[in-house]
């Protein structure tokens, strides 16, 4: 569904995690869900492919995940909060008028699990950019510098 511009933010939102933070975990969430399932090699197949093909695939100590978690879990309070808010805002299609109510939600919510959540959350990168975009900000220029 496609938001009316009316209800789309200005990027003037104050976000207590830094826009910069966002997008990298963004970049690093789409890493992270181009894994795929761990699958036996081959034995007819070339071993020197099955390794490359093996960093492709989701493993429990995925350096990715591992790095993902550890930067949100060192972010500040306010700034988790302010992920699990943008990532409800993009999910469930809500306007940017509706941020206090989220971000509340959000900090009512708020456990010790929050990059345990995030990162398990199916489609995180796409819900993150869809919230950032409600509320009127990209990752354009990240992107740019980045890649």
């Amino acid at each position: 569904m496609e938001k009316a511009a009316s209800s789309i933010g200005n990027g003037e939102t104050e976000l207590e995690v830094p826009l910069e933070t966002v997008c990298f975990i963004i970049m690093k969430a789409r890493e992270f869900d181009a894994k795929d399932p761990v699958t036996e090699s081959n034995p007819a197949s070339n071993p020197s492919d099955d390794r490359s093909a093996a960093i492709l695939e989701d493993h429990a100590d995925d350096p990715v995940l591992e790095e993902l978690q550890s930067l949100i879990s060192d972010l500040s309070l306010d700034a988790q909060i302010d992920l699990v808010a943008l990532m409800w805002l993009g999910r469930d299609d809500q306007s940017a008028d509706e941020w206090q109510s989220v971000r509340q939600q959000a900090t009512d919510a708020h456990n010790e699990h929050t990059a345990d959540y995030l990162c398990g959350t199916p489609l995180l990168a796409d819900y993150l950019a869809d919230g950032l975009s409600t509320l009127g900000y990209s990752c354009l220029e990240f992107e740019r510098e980045h890649f």
